[in-house]
């Protein structure tokens, strides 16, 4: 049974559902928020104690693992100190705000011999397993193309919180904080970027940072793919399609949680739509979001790893997006990987 303190109620009341959706791997032990008075409404109810201590949560001998689900601007100190407090961490993202944060966060994890989880839930779901099952069976084939879209709706009222929108508190814009799921899922079922060019705007809300991009992005297989991302759409949605040369792959569109079901698998020839139809009957199920997501945790943390998500994925995530923002800023394409000479190397902020 790993123990748990949940730290930051926002978010944190998600996780927090998803932990005792699995109550042979997780006990909560607390939840702790600097608003007392939110972490006792979300905790309360489910028989967890509720705390408003960082330090008495680090310092709790049953604590397990520290889940920080705060502002992105207190990741680092509150991951580093968690690591040094003996703790393995799960952590919201943007994981940390630079390659230089998220190298000194490697090292502290391989010195104390602790983990760092970086939350990614789009992974996990029916229909990214299908899609697994598929590329595993050899029946998807080469990937041509493809399109992946974070289409979602921010207003006024959304960004009144005093930290959103602001290179300080957010560190970053829609590409940081809403469209780096779906960028998360290209690497982890594509293989490595090698290429991005980017154009970023702000055109939606009277913010510092960016709530509208087009990126065209260059796989290490050679397939090319196009992201399109807004803060002003209608309705909050999240798309890929992707064109391998044995099947086309379109997914659901729910913003948090597009590798659920509703999938599209068409065949294209010489594969034959019963091979595809076969394969994905056959596709192992598996919990969708966050839940998927701590069972893996789990399972990593049990000695039985490899659907996890890594602290080197983490730090990829980030090479993506000090990608993107160099992209933007000079004009030019920005190959990858990106090491400590990299000219946004300690961080991308103007």
């Amino acid at each position: 049974m790993i123990k748990v303190a949940i730290v930051g109620a926002g978010i944190g009341a998600e996780h927090l559902a998803a932990y005792l959706a699995l109550p042979d791997r997780f006990e909560v032990v607390t939840v702790c928020d600097l608003n007392r008075a939110r972490a006792e409404s979300v905790a309360h109810p489910h028989g967890v104690q509720a705390s408003s201590d960082f330090e008495a949560v680090l310092a709790h001998p049953q604590v397990d693992l520290v889940d920080i689900c705060l502002p992105p601007h207190l990741h680092a100190p509150c991951a580093m100190a968690a690591l040094e407090a003996g703790k393995d961490v799960v952590c919201e993202k943007p994981l940390v705000a630079s390659l230089a944060e998220a190298d000194a966060l490697i090292a502290k994890a391989s010195e104390t011999g602790k983990r760092v989880f970086p939350v990614f839930q789009y992974r996990f779901g029916p229909g990214a397993a299908q899609l697994r099952a598929l590329i595993d069976a050899g029946l998807a084939g080469t990937l041509y193309a493809g399109t992946v879209e974070t289409h979602w709706n921010r207003d006024a009222a959304y960004y009144a919180v005093d930290w959103r929108g602001t290179w300080t508190g957010e560190r970053g814009g829609a590409v940081l904080g809403h469209a780096i799921h779906i960028h998360d899922f290209l690497p982890a079922f594509l293989g490595p970027v090698a290429r991005v060019h980017a154009e970023l705007a702000t055109r939606v809300n009277d913010i510092e940072v960016e709530d509208c991009a087009a990126l065209a992005i260059r796989m290490q297989n050679g397939a090319v793919l196009t992201s399109s991302v807004t803060l002003g759409a209608a309705q909050d949605t999240s798309r890929l399609r992707l064109m391998f040369d044995g099947v086309t792959v379109e997914s659901g569109v729910s913003p948090y949680q597009p590798a659920a079901e509703g999938w599209r698998f068409t065949a294209r020839a010489p594969v034959t739509q019963a091979q595809i139809d076969d394969v994905v009957a056959n596709a192992l199920p598996e919990p969708l979001g966050f839940t998927g997501f701590f069972g893996a945790v789990a399972d990593a943390l049990d000695g039985k790893g490899g659907r996890e998500v890594t602290l080197a994925d983490g730090r990829r995530s980030l090479e993506f997006v000090s990608a993107v923002y160099h992209s933007a800023r000079t004009g030019q394409p920005v190959d990858l990987p990106l090491q400590s000479g990299f000219a946004l190397y300690d961080g991308w902020l103007p």
